[in-house]
């Protein structure tokens, strides 16, 4: 995979993310994940355990589409509580490293009022650059 991090010098250094992404290949658009198992039930009401299961569904889309985890090259997340979302950060960065490594696609983070599953608490969204 053949991809860039921009990085502006006079940035300050991203934390968790990279500020932009040149990528080649084939696109993948991933639809927004929550964190439901195979019987579309929540998995848990934990905040960090519910963005690692969108997250692994994220992860999922790619592998079933030929891609691995550095293919991604952007995520939105949206998430319905940015206290929560700050209070798991530790949890979340042990389970992003696990998945991931250090590779940070450009990400956004959105809070919003609502989603549209009952109980979701994140939702998160992306896209990958896949090979060939």
């Amino acid at each position: 995979m053949a991809y860039q991090v921009v990085t502006p010098a006079h940035f300050p250094k991203p934390r968790g993310y990279s500020n932009g992404i040149i990528a080649q290949g084939r696109t993948l658009y991933i639809s927004g994940q929550i964190a439901w198992d195979k019987d579309a039930r929540i998995v848990s009401p934990d905040f960090a355990t519910q963005f690692l299961q969108a997250l692994d569904n994220v992860i999922a889309v790619v592998r079933e589409a030929g891609g691995a985890t550095e293919h991604l090259v952007k995520i939105t997340v949206f998430v319905t509580d940015l206290d929560a979302y700050r209070a798991a950060t530790a949890a979340i960065g042990e389970g992003w490293r696990a998945r991931l490594g250090k590779f940070y696609p450009a990400m956004s983070l959105v809070k919003v009022a609502g989603l549209l599953e009952p109980g979701a608490l994140v939702e998160i969204e992306g896209m990958a650059a896949l090979p060939g």
